[in-house]
């Protein structure tokens, strides 16, 4: 893993003074799609700074990250050794934003799906309803989804579901990937004995969150299918979030029991 290229650690600490959110854009073989995501998120969100953490990608998205970091003082480039998974991402991620004092990091798919138009929705929440992670939610009241097939939202909300039932949780899209923490929150989920990956690290983030006793609120969002590139959705990847939500589901349980759980989740 090397440091971000669009400028020296020391210059981008100084802009992070000077920015109170950092929104994380993981990719892998995103070229068609990072410079369109990026241009609508500042076109919506001009003061907030952007961490492009590429897995590699074979086909360019480095180096579009690259060109976009040097014509553009809020953009940054993690670049990271080869595709380890959506949570390793967000985890190099989030320590780069800690490291460099930002107030808020913001979880956001490139290919388009989080409407970067709903983006000001999760940081009022995070002011007004004093939240400590709020979740960008399809399936509460006001949320949807566009251009996804009858099958596709069965198994959202099916797993979903699941997860509510093997774990406890209140919320209603604990998988989701947008996502805005406070910079506490993440200090306080001990970020150091994470292991999951994709589906399955959103549902650990909101598990970790609740178990602290964070407050945990979700506000509507329109989730728009991609355009561009292919999915990274696999089967496998679903198979290990039910799988996790279960042995997890469990540990809670036996640790309530013994007196170490605790916390609540609010939904919006």
């Amino acid at each position: 893993m090397t440091a971000p290229t669009s400028q020296a650690d020391d210059a981008a600490q100084d802009a992070a003074g000077a920015a109170r959110v950092l929104v994380i854009i993981p990719t892998y073989n995103e070229s068609e799609n990072l410079e369109r995501i990026v241009t609508r998120l500042h076109t919506h969100n001009p003061d907030v700074h952007v961490l492009v953490a590429d897995d590699n990608s074979p086909d360019g998205t480095g180096e579009i990250a690259d060109k976009l970091a040097a014509a553009d003082s809020r953009v940054h480039v993690l670049h990271r050794k080869g595709k380890e998974g959506l949570g390793a991402a967000y985890l190099a991620g989030f320590r780069w934003g800690l490291d460099r004092g930002y107030a808020v990091i913001v979880e956001m798919d490139a290919d388009g799906s989080h409407r970067p138009e709903d983006l000001p929705s999760l940081l009022t929440a995070l002011e007004e309803q004093n939240a400590d992670l709020v979740l960008g939610s399809r399936w509460v009241r006001g949320g949807s989804v566009v251009n996804w097939p009858k099958s596709r939202e069965l198994l959202s909300r099916g797993g979903n579901l699941y997860v509510r039932l093997a774990i406890g949780m209140k919320l209603r899209d604990a998988t989701g990937g947008f996502r805005a923490f406070r910079r506490a929150t993440l200090e306080g989920l001990g970020l150091g004995d994470v292991e999951s990956a994709g589906y399955c690290f959103q549902v650990d983030m909101s598990r970790r969150a609740v178990r602290q006793g964070f407050k945990v609120v979700e506000v509507p969002i329109t989730f728009v299918e991609r355009e561009f590139g292919t999915s990274k959705m696999s089967g496998s990847i679903v198979y290990e979030a039910l799988w996790r939500s279960t042995v997890w589901g469990f540990q809670d349980r036996l640790a309530k029991l013994t007196g170490r759980g605790k916390g609540t989740a609010a939904s919006a």
